[in-house]
């Protein structure tokens, strides 16, 4: 039998993430105009490490291009518990607060599980509070994960209707594989959580008409692993050294995901690429659920922000 040429069309994330902040900005525009209000993100950062610090210094330029009110709190790594909890607080109280981010990870002093429960549910936009996890699980509105929300836009976006097909997630974190499974369920896909402890994973992989790689493993999923024609959502971000033997030598790194993209690419239908897929749709579902949690705290239905 010949090898097919074909290749997987590629997942613009970066593209359809730049589309959706455009679509917050002109409902938070028109919740100003006719509302009086104005959705802000308030965004703290404890201690100095450099990935935080870069990832938030985009988010609040982000939310400043996308016309909304945006603080950002930057704290000594020396800062209690009790400090920060009480900052959490102060914002919980802040009328003009609709959502709260607390980037992680924290100092070894701080109990992250402790913080993150303080925030108020209904502004906690990272979705990651126990509140909004049940209102995930039984079908109530509440504030969604922003990688699962992101990746399941794209698949909407790519497929249509997602009813009746199998997708399988590999991962099942409490930030990525199960709200993505409870957000795949409400779309009526049959659902299938595979995980390290996983009988036979490759077989399980290739009955996936949709499969999300969340693993944090690189390039575990390789290319035989994959249903021809299947939808590919990868999901992880490693960084691993440089294919450049002497560029590795020197220390340096490149980003690869969970998938062996080379190989995935010439059995998948559709793919997510690594970096430029998933990643850039994290802060863009940020600001989405800044303005979905601003209109609720209004009482206004938000607009629909799909494209």
């Amino acid at each position: 039998m010949a090898e097919s040429n074909a290749r997987a069309a590629i997942i613009d994330g970066k593209a359809f993430a730049a589309g959706l902040v455009e679509r917050v900005a002109a409902a938070s525009a028109r919740l100003e105009a006719a509302h009086g209000l104005k959705p802000g993100l308030a965004v703290v950062i404890v201690g100095e490490d450099p990935a935080s610090q870069i990832y938030v210094r985009n988010k609040g330029e982000t939310t400043a291009r996308a016309g909304m009110r945006s603080d950002t709190h930057r704290l000594p790594d020396t800062t209690s518990q009790a400090e920060l909890l009480a900052l959490v607080e102060t914002l919980n109280a802040d009328a003009g607060i609709h959502g709260i981010l607390v980037q992680l990870p924290l100092p070894a002093q701080i109990d992250s599980s402790a913080v993150l429960g303080a925030i108020d549910p209904d502004k906690d936009v990272d979705g990651f509070h126990v509140v909004n996890a049940g209102r995930l699980a039984v079908g109530l509105p509440g504030l969604v994960p922003c990688t699962p929300l992101g990746s399941t836009m794209l698949l909407k976006d790519r497929l249509g209707d997602l009813s009746g097909l199998n997708a399988v997630i590999v991962g099942r974190s409490n930030i990525v594989g199960k709200p993505m499974a409870q957000l795949l369920l409400a779309e009526n896909c049959t659902v299938t959580i595979a995980h390290s402890r996983s009988r036979d994973l490759p077989a399980l992989c290739r009955a996936a008409d949709i499969l999300v790689a969340a693993v944090g493993r690189p390039e575990m999923i390789r290319g035989d692993w994959i249903k021809p024609g299947a939808t590919v959502i990868d999901v992880g971000i490693n960084r691993v050294p440089s294919a450049d033997p002497v560029k590795a030598a020197e220390g340096k790194t490149r980003v690869v995901g969970d998938v062996a993209f080379a190989e995935a690419v010439t059995v998948a239908g559709a793919i997510t690429p690594v970096p430029g897929g998933v990643g850039p749709m994290t802060i863009a579902c940020l600001l989405a659920n800044t303005y979905t949690a601003a209109c609720r705290a209004a009482g206004v239905a938000p607009e629909p922000l799909d494209a």
